[in-house]
């Protein structure tokens, strides 16, 4: 039941995450097999990069589901190509989605095999995020986990409300379940609120020092 569960958790995560690569690859008029490539890369990359630092057998080269899993959310943005591609709401929605899904996700696995839960949460971070980096990076955009967006800091808190439920409850499915709410409820309030992390930033006195007097008087 529960290895049935997490292949549901991944099924889910691998549509919303591969819509919302070929979604963006659309406004960027990449081809359909451009398209593909950014939505499979945006699915699997944080879990492959997981994966390998975990010494694990690398997930989606043991399962052919993901890459057929891709294929079938490139048809579904080709059919419904005004409904996904047009608004942004959607993007956020799936992206959001995809990102809840995959930091459960990371969490699990990574407690499975016996390591520390801060372990677990930055590996559930990076099962979320990594793969919006690598999209970003084909369709030739800053990463938005690099930009102000709350999008990783979600992450963070989803795997600190897991920790802390986890630490305190027997019932297993609270945690994971209590994780991906914080997660999509975050980013929902991010973009309601409009909500973002300082920005580092350089920038030049606003108030220069006043010239002194004998500047004024010519001397």
């Amino acid at each position: 039941m529960e290895e049935t569960l997490s292949f549901v958790l991944e099924m889910i995560g691998t549509i919303a995450c591969a819509i919302s690569g070929i979604r963006l690859a659309a406004t960027k008029n990449f081809d359909w097999f451009g398209a593909y490539i950014v939505g499979l890369v945006t699915a699997i990359g944080g879990g492959t990069l997981r994966d390998l630092l975990l010494d694990i057998p690398v997930f989606w080269m043991h399962n052919g589901w993901y890459l057929g899993v891709t294929a079938l959310s490139l048809l579904a943005v080709i059919l419904f190509r005004n409904l996904l591609v047009s608004k942004d709401r959607m993007l956020f929605l799936f992206d959001s989605i995809g990102l809840a899904m995959f930091t459960v996700i990371g969490i699990d696995k990574t407690l499975t095999i016996g390591l520390h839960m801060w372990v677990a949460i930055v590996m559930g971070t990076i099962t979320g995020a990594f793969g919006g980096v690598i999209r970003d990076i084909l369709i030739n955009e800053v990463p938005l986990v690099f930009r102000k967006d709350i999008y990783a800091t979600a992450c963070l808190m989803g795997g600190i409300v897991y920790w802390l439920i986890y630490a305190s409850t027997t019932a297993a499915y609270v945690a994971p379940i209590s994780c991906a709410v914080t997660i999509i409820l975050l980013r929902y309030l991010t973009l309601r609120y409009n909500l973002s992390l300082p920005i580092l930033s350089q920038k030049p006195r606003s108030n220069p020092l006043p010239p002194s007097k004998s500047s004024k008087n010519g001397e």
